[in-house]
């Protein structure tokens, strides 16, 4: 909670002064309309807060003011007792005493309070001051957003993967505590380093709602009808349409899909620039009736935030669109969905999917075939494929050796029985029923073999044309050059 997390706020004072937005700059002067500042319709107009005159909150000695709400200030406080450490101690803004306002800065301190995981911030601490203004203390937050801190440390595609997927864990905690985040953005998802090793803390609920069916009719007062609450470029369609009543735990899917289409791209799904330009209801209708791009196609039609995100994720443009091709692309789309009943239905089920893709398993955001699945598990076991197609490919090989062989043998024994059937065909001459007692010359065995040669071995033309040439070579030595040729 330092001063990278704070939400920004437009501030009429100082229209020059720049906000974050999710890991691109806009002038401050356009922030309700775009990015990462959280906008309130539903709330009360009350005239600007008096600054914090007090240096101490009971224990806890304030240090410096890290950011500044809607309705709330984050202050860097140092506890002294019972043990000494450094805090963020946020309280309600002095003169902020509307009752809408405290209900939901009391619903964001009990919503902290019920949940207990790695991802999420922890609440040490509550109460009020003497002047009755309510606090809560909670960990102090030494990170930077998400999307900076992967940018700043260049990870790669994979190790983004595996950081975000822990931030889906985070919110899966809290929607199982039935509490929806509805404000989820690289700003309040910071990265703090434990044992050189990246974790996510999720910061602000600021504007949480209770999906409990024990909350009342007070505890749901900030999100009657007609009230937009969120941030425009991270918000759902359906925050983002008054008319809708029933928000439920995919809203946070569908930002925690933005937030992984930053991670994937450096870049958000629609056009800041135009947005800059239009006023809050025109954004947030192209948020519920606009599709954006797949993140491949927005680096591929967009050649400078592809160098410069790619340069940023370690690899190249051409590389990083093909990676993003695919699963990655099929992925993202789904978690960022217009219809909810067609989105991931919780955090955990888009932490599945992103756990297939590393590991090279089917994802259930692509229609399954049967050379999908193959192609899927030869990635997946590529050692053990290799060694298979190996065996296979030998295998193969010594079968079309053996029978190439077999052939041989076989074209040989029927080449044998050939000669041996002409020559007895060719000596039944001198038998006695032929010779009928006469003697029998060898130039009658030749004939003979020389009539005979050319339907007795008309299946083997090269031992014809051999034996042929035997025969002619036997007629030239009796004298006899006529039958020769």
């Amino acid at each position: 909670m330092g001063e990278e997390n704070s939400t920004p706020k437009f501030n009429p004072q100082d229209p020059k002064k720049s906000v974050d937005l999710g890991g691109a700059h806009i002038d401050a002067a356009c922030a309700p309309a775009v990015g990462d500042t959280t906008i309130d319709t539903g709330g009360t107009v009350v005239a600007a807060a008096r600054a914090v005159d007090r240096t101490s909150i009971g224990s806890y000695m304030l240090v410096k003011k890290l950011g500044e709400g809607g309705m709330g200030q984050v202050w860097l406080a140092e506890q002294t007792a019972p043990v000494k450490r450094k805090v963020a101690l946020k309280l309600i803004k002095g003169g902020l005493y509307d009752s809408a306002v405290i209900q939901r800065f009391e619903s964001e301190r009990q919503s902290l309070a019920v949940m207990d995981h790695p991802a999420i911030a922890k609440v040490f601490d509550a109460g009020s001051t003497k002047d009755g203004q309510p606090y809560f203390v909670m960990e102090y937050v030494d990170g930077l957003p998400i999307t900076r801190y992967c940018d700043n440390k260049k990870l790669r595609i994979p190790e983004r993967l595996e950081l975000f997927i822990k931030v889906c864990e985070g919110i899966q905690h809290a929607h199982q505590k039935a509490i929806i985040h509805r404000d989820l953005k690289p700003s309040n998802v910071l990265v703090v380093e434990v044992d050189e090793k990246p974790v996510p803390r999720i910061i602000d609920f600021g504007i949480a709602k209770a999906i409990s069916s024990q909350a009342n009719a007070e505890q749901t007062v900030f999100t009657q009808v007609g009230a937009v609450v969120g941030t425009p470029g991270f918000m759902s369609p359906e925050q983002a349409d008054p008319r809708v009543q029933d928000v439920d735990t995919r809203t946070d899917v569908y930002s925690l899909g933005v937030i992984l289409y930053v991670l994937l791209t450096g870049t958000l799904p629609f056009d800041l620039e135009g947005w800059r330009k239009k006023p809050v209801d025109e954004v947030l209708r192209q948020l519920r009736e606009e599709d954006p791009q797949s993140p491949s196609t927005k680096l591929r039609e967009d050649k400078g935030t592809a160098t410069d995100s790619a340069a940023k994720r370690a690899t190249e443009p051409g590389q990083l669109v093909s990676m993003l091709q695919g699963d990655l692309d099929l992925i993202t789309m789904k978690a960022v969905e217009k219809d909810r009943a067609r989105r991931y239905g919780t955090p955990s089920e888009l932490a599945a999917d992103l756990r297939r893709y590393l590991h090279h398993e089917p994802v259930t955001a692509r229609p399954v075939s049967s050379a999908y699945r193959v192609r899927k598990y030869v990635r997946r076991h590529r050692v053990s494929v290799g060694v298979a197609a190996g065996f296979l490919i030998v295998l193969i090989g010594f079968a079309i050796n053996q029978s190439i062989q077999l052939r041989r043998i076989i074209r040989e024994r029927d080449r044998a029985n050939r000669i041996t059937e002409f020559m007895t065909s060719m000596f039944k001459v001198s038998e006695p029923s032929q010779s009928r007692g006469n003697s029998v010359t060898a130039r009658e065995i030749l004939d003979k073999a020389s009539t005979d040669i050319d339907t007795g071995l008309a299946k083997d033309p090269e031992l014809q044309a051999q034996l042929m040439d035997v025969m002619g070579r036997v007629y030239e030595s009796l004298a006899l050059y006529a039958p020769a040729q």
